[in-house]
């Protein structure tokens, strides 16, 4: 994979090394949700009713440096599909590049059989995101970014036609993949926290 202009590396990333942001639950719902026609001064609805025909659980890499993703589906969420994702991770990026794998504290990370495959490979150095800051990961973006654009208002009649979606999406992204770019400052969100600590400390409750 060729790196694009700039170093592409988040601060305190030594130079060449790969950074790669990873995460590994979103569960998506196959439902059968039928929406009805919208028109001027009438906003799109949905029935109440569904049939839901089960769920998939997506396991998903971001490339920050290039937007690249790597991605495998599986009907279950145990560490034996943790473990099959993370030989997915070790094939597809070359292995002259470190891996850095930033992650949320999920208990799948404690097995003993998880731990047992990173000390095997020296090249994989994990960085976790803090309690309640996992919107510092830039997958979590990602995630959002194909909920708004491929899943939500969708109708899937099963989870293989689900999958499918999902795999197509992601074949369409990696044909011209785009980074993430972090437009706000420390101050600027910092602010907003001090802001919302203030608004919330006034409230008398």
């Amino acid at each position: 994979m060729n790196r694009p202009k700039g170093d592409g590396q988040p601060a305190g990333c030594p130079k060449g090394e790969r950074q790669r942001v990873k995460r590994v639950r979103c569960r998506l719902w196959s439902a059968l949700s039928h929406c009805c026609p919208w028109g001027p001064g009438q906003p799109e609805r949905r029935t109440h009713d569904y049939v839901r025909h089960g769920t998939t659980s997506l396991f998903a890499a971001l490339d920050i440096a290039t937007g690249k993703v790597i991605r495998q589906c599986h009907r279950q969420h145990r560490h034996q599909e943790f473990l099959s994702f993370l030989r997915c991770i070790d094939k597809e990026v070359p292995a002259e590049l470190e891996i850095h794998l930033v992650m949320d504290n999920y208990e799948v990370h404690q097995i003993p059989k998880v731990t047992a495959w990173f000390q095997k490979r020296p090249r994989c150095h994990l960085h976790f995101t803090p309690t309640s800051a996992s919107w510092l990961n830039q997958v979590e973006r990602w995630f959002a970014k194909i909920t708004e654009e491929r899943i939500r208002r969708s109708a899937f009649r099963s989870v293989a036609e689900l999958e499918r979606a999902i795999h197509n999406y992601i074949e369409d992204n990696n044909r011209n993949p785009k980074p993430f770019v972090w437009t706000a400052s420390a101050d600027l969100i910092l602010g907003k926290v001090q802001a919302v600590c203030e608004r919330i400390n006034r409230s008398g409750h």
